[in-house]
């Protein structure tokens, strides 16, 4: 049978490139950035998760349970991911940003694949020329070590996943496939990418 696994979609962050503007909400080609990011994870995963620190009444209406950073002050991906961590009963969490609206379709086959060969705790996706730190899928049982490292005062998530075993797969066959959204100039490049 094969292992479950849950998902979650960071939309946590303050969006500062963006003006502000919550990055999962905003407008991409008649949809809300988020939508996108659902409907790639959709049929990868057993259940979605969202991880919002305002606007979650909007957040909501996707249908998805939705909470915000356990520990408050935004203190970056990791609160979010932690959080989750420990509302999962998955053997396994995926973690994907709000912004990354043209992700994999076989993101969690690919890296379960790379974890389960590497006997590793922790799979991160590369495009090949960089790793994609927010973009990962993981076991529950880090949520302790991960609880710790925030709890130091540390936020650089790849300090953190350094600390375990991990299997780093390339996606080179997809190089767009992590293309995200910071601010409105990279809005309207994706979108006429999209629209192609």
């Amino acid at each position: 049978m094969a292992p479950q696994i849950d998902a979650v979609i960071l939309a946590g962050g303050m969006a500062r490139r963006m003006g502000g503007n919550d990055k999962g909400l905003v407008d991409l080609n008649g949809q809300a950035m988020i939508c996108h990011t659902i409907d790639k994870l959709s049929n990868q995963v057993d259940r979605i998760m969202i991880n919002a620190n305002r606007n979650q009444t909007q957040y909501e209406q996707w249908g998805y349970t939705v909470f915000s950073d356990q520990d408050s002050g935004y203190l970056g991906p990791l609160a979010g991911m932690v959080t989750a961590l420990k509302q999962t009963q998955a053997e396994y969490l995926l973690v994907v940003p709000c912004d990354c609206p043209m992700l994999p379709t076989d993101l969690a086959s690919r890296l379960l694949t790379a974890l389960t060969q590497k006997n590793a705790d922790i799979a991160v996706a590369s495009d090949g020329e960089r790793e994609q730190p927010v973009v990962l899928l993981l076991k529950p049982h880090l949520a302790e070590s991960m609880q710790a490292f925030l709890d130091a005062g540390e936020r650089k998530i790849d300090f953190w996943y350094r600390q375990h075993q991990v299997a780093v797969e390339s996606f080179a066959d997809q190089p767009n496939a992590f293309v995200n959204v910071n601010t409105p100039e990279q809005k309207q490049q994706l979108a006429q990418q999209i629209a192609k």
